[in-house]
Formats: C-alpha cells, structure tokens, sequence
C-alpha cells in the first residue's frame, strides 16, 4: 500500500557527512516501522538502522554494530519522512541504500521481513 522514495545519496570524503531522506506515500509514516538497509557490490544486503512506530509502539530504535556513534535515524511522522544521518563516513559505507517499511516486523532482520521498500540511493565514501 505505502511507496517509499529515498533521496540524497551522494559521494563523501571520508569523514564527512551526509543526511538520507525516505519519504512515504499513498499511507501515513506513523503506521509502520521503518529502517534502512544498505548493499555493497558482492555483499547481500544488510539493515543499518530501523525506528519503531510509535502507534501502539515505544519507537525502538536500533543500530548495526559498524554505524553506532555514526549513524543516526530519525522519523517525522507529521511529514511522512524517516531520515538516515550519517557522520563520520568511512569507505566501507559506500553502497546504495534502501529505505524499507512494514507494518508488523521491525529491527534488524533479513530484508525478507520487510515488505515495502524503496528504490535506492548512492552514497559512495572513496578511499
């Protein structure tokens, strides 16, 4: 039902930062988790951050080990809009990255749990 669309990806130098926007459509924010995946060339992709709904939720917010201290994510409900800050970026950030949403599964699960997504956005860190 809901479409997402990222946005603001982006080449970084390493060390520097970048802010990600996921906007959803066609449905309210609030009903969903919402998280952020990311997918290297060669590698399967991997969730970085998800934010619990805070209807009927306590809007638990969760972090992949390699982006805590780093990464930050954050949801205007009122907008429609989750975003992904990212600080500190290293080469190894770079990927494209996904926004997905679902209305019942949330954290840091296999792609698999999460039924909308995204079309992606670029954020490459050069070494």
């Amino acid at each position: 039902e809901g479409k997402l669309l990222e946005s603001g990806g982006a080449s970084v130098q390493a060390g520097g930062s970048l802010t990600l926007s996921c906007r959803v459509s066609e449905d309210r924010a609030g009903r969903y988790c919402l998280a952020w995946f990311r997918q290297r060339a060669g590698f399967k992709r991997e969730a970085v951050a998800s934010h619990e709904r805070f209807e009927d939720r306590d809007g638990t917010v969760s972090y992949r080990e390699s982006v805590k201290g780093r990464f930050t994510i954050t949801r205007d409900d009122a907008d429609n809009t989750v975003y992904l800050q990212m600080t500190m970026l290293k080469p190894e950030d770079t990927a494209m990255y996904y926004c997905a949403a679902d209305r019942y599964d949330c954290g840091l699960l296999p792609e698999e749990r999460y039924v909308y997504w995204g079309q992606g956005t670029q954020v490459t860190v050069p070494s």
